[in-house]
């Protein structure tokens, strides 16, 4: 009886260090197979909202066949540079890659055939909402079971080489900055009128 209760308890101690590690990859246990640039020079400034990142990518051919046999999706991401991930944890990079916020911006998803690995591209306008920031693009590769196996970048290790910028849009609208401007005018001659049509009736 007491071996049987102290296989129970073994088992459900096991269990609890296993439930924390099931379904999880971390960034560090992953290969760089995938070959990925982008169309932006080094420290290129691109506008939200207006210009076009082409990204090219592929499995490095130098690697031996059956290497993407898993590989199922190819998901494109742009993601932040060290130098603008320094004081802001809400862009940190965590091994653990579903805790990892250093790619927050999704470029685009497309299937992998392992039986055709010519290099595929896309392009991409930089979306209106993507904050002002440094930043390189990154691919994952995905089995069937939607989990990362594999990766590429357009930057080294460290992340601070081949990086561009994306300047964010402001706000402000050239038509509101006419109409703002007008209404001003508008404002100081009606209150020119005004003051002048009171002093003629003192008068």
């Amino acid at each position: 009886m007491a071996t049987a209760r102290a296989l129970l308890v073994a088992s459900l101690v096991l269990c609890c260090f296993l439930l924390p590690c099931y379904g999880t990859v971390l960034f560090s246990s992953l290969q760089r197979t995938l070959e990925v640039t982008a169309s932006p020079t080094s420290q290129q400034v691109l506008k939200a909202g207006v210009d076009k990142i082409t990204v090219t990518w592929g499995v490095n051919q130098t690697l031996p066949a059956g290497t993407d046999s898993s590989y199922k999706t190819i998901r494109v991401k742009l993601c932040y540079a060290r130098i603008s991930q320094a004081d802001r944890p809400w862009r940190k990079t965590v091994d653990l890659l579903k805790k990892d916020k250093t790619c927050q911006h999704k470029v685009a998803a497309r299937p992998y055939s392992a039986a055709n690995r010519t290099t595929q591209s896309l392009d991409w306008t930089v979306e209106r909402d993507v904050p002002a920031a440094t930043y390189f693009i990154r691919a994952y590769a995905y089995d069937g079971d939607d989990k990362e196996v594999a990766f590429g970048q357009t930057t080294d290790a460290n992340k601070t080489t081949n990086l561009f910028q994306v300047q964010a849009i402001s706000g402000r609208h050239a038509t509101m900055d006419i109409c703002s401007i007008c209404f001003s005018v508008f404002s100081v001659v009606s209150l020119f009128g005004f003051f002048y049509n009171e002093k003629r009736k003192a008068h």
